[in-house]
């Protein structure tokens, strides 16, 4: 099969929202289990998936200097961790008014068996300067782009993907990041960044940057497109700040929304997540303003992933009932009922609301 016709392929089970580059959604049925198969992972990329040279340059403020293969990542010791990776601009079609950027439902949400070599060790190798503040990690892929919030029009016509994290975290052994070159146990396609690239738990996935060609220790702060243009909460009322950890969220996997069901008791399962800690509680409302009832949580096992919730619902009552999760984590955080507006739209964690109808 061709280059093309693999991603073809591997793109079929996915609900398209745009060909070039290639954004998508999971399916419904992606939420349903505690890991994503590979096949129904969602995508997101600024630019067309690029050619790779295989080839991993570490520099900047650091005493040595390196590049690494695929294979001298492969000879580091391995490490997996199943992580949730969330687009931050999901759910953006539920703001109103419409913010602009790419019109996402709310499926760019995934989880998957990520393995590869921690970012910590492969830092330490080459020293990095006690100046540093910041990792710079910059993707092969580059291309037009339409977007732009802070580049001149002479600028936009080949920018690539570089984005930044502080240094304190890139190497802290508890936060988890990887070199990921495995995913859900094969090697990483090249919708997912093929043959490398970042994995950084608890931040929306802006943060783990694809097809990783370049590391490079900053003793300044980074500023770019991606960093300070795009990927920022851009507020009406109050100063604008980065896009960085995942906010609370529950989703309900099932019933369906719009689905007819029968009369008695019905098991009501969701997911939840957050990049601020496990969560602590999920509860459901079963009318507009009705009380909240506290579903059955299921502990996390990893806390890099989503967590399983149910609810048991008894009812005989025939006719439209509406639904309502709301999650709260360790540090305190609760779903808002209304999605944070903002003119990127990013980080909607809004109250999800569907009705099913008992019959």
């Amino acid at each position: 099969m061709t280059v093309t016709g693999d991603l073809e392929a591997a793109r079929a089970a996915l609900v398209m929202i745009n060909p070039a580059p290639y954004n998508a959604e999971a399916p419904p049925a992606a939420l349903h289990g505690d890991i994503t198969p590979t096949e129904l992972h969602y995508v997101r990329s600024n630019f067309a998936v690029p050619d790779h040279d295989g080839v991993l340059e570490i520099g900047g403020a650091v005493g040595r200097p390196t590049t690494l293969t695929l294979d001298d990542l492969r000879a580091m010791p391995a490490h997996e961790h199943t992580v949730t990776l969330e687009c931050a601009g999901n759910g953006r079609l539920e703001m109103k008014p419409l913010p602009t950027g790419e019109p996402w439902g709310d499926l760019a949400v995934s989880t998957a068996r990520w393995r590869g070599a921690l970012l910590h060790e492969v830092l330490a190798r080459t020293e990095p300067s006690a100046h540093g503040v910041e990792v710079l990690a910059q993707g092969a892929d580059h291309g037009p782009y339409h977007l732009r919030a802070i580049l001149p029009e002479t600028e936009q016509d080949n920018l690539s993907f570089i984005r930044s994290l502080p240094l304190t975290y890139a190497t802290d052994p508890t936060s988890g990041i990887l070199i990921a070159y495995e995913m859900n146990g094969k090697p990483l396609g090249r919708d997912h960044g093929a043959p490398f690239r970042l994995i950084v738990p608890h931040w929306y996935a802006v943060a783990s940057v694809k097809w990783l060609k370049r590391l490079e220790v900053l003793t300044e702060p980074y500023t770019g497109e991606f960093q300070t243009g795009h990927y920022m909460y851009q507020w009406p009322d109050r100063p604008q700040e980065p896009v960085s950890l995942m906010r609370v969220r529950a989703r309900i996997t099932d019933p369906a929304p719009g689905a007819t069901i029968g009369r008695g008791s019905y098991l009501v399962r969701g997911k939840a997540w957050s990049g601020t800690g496990p969560i602590a509680r999920v509860d459901l409302s079963l009318t507009g303003e009705g009380d909240w009832q506290p579903a059955r949580l299921e502990p996390s096992r990893s806390g890099f992933h989503w967590q399983d919730w149910s609810f048991n619902w008894d009812a005989d009552d025939v006719g439209r009932h509406t639904l309502r999760a709301r999650a709260a984590d360790a540090a305190g955080n609760v779903q808002p009922d209304v999605p944070p507006w903002n003119r990127l739209g990013y980080g909607n964690n809004a109250i999800e609301v569907i009705y099913v109808d008992r019959r």
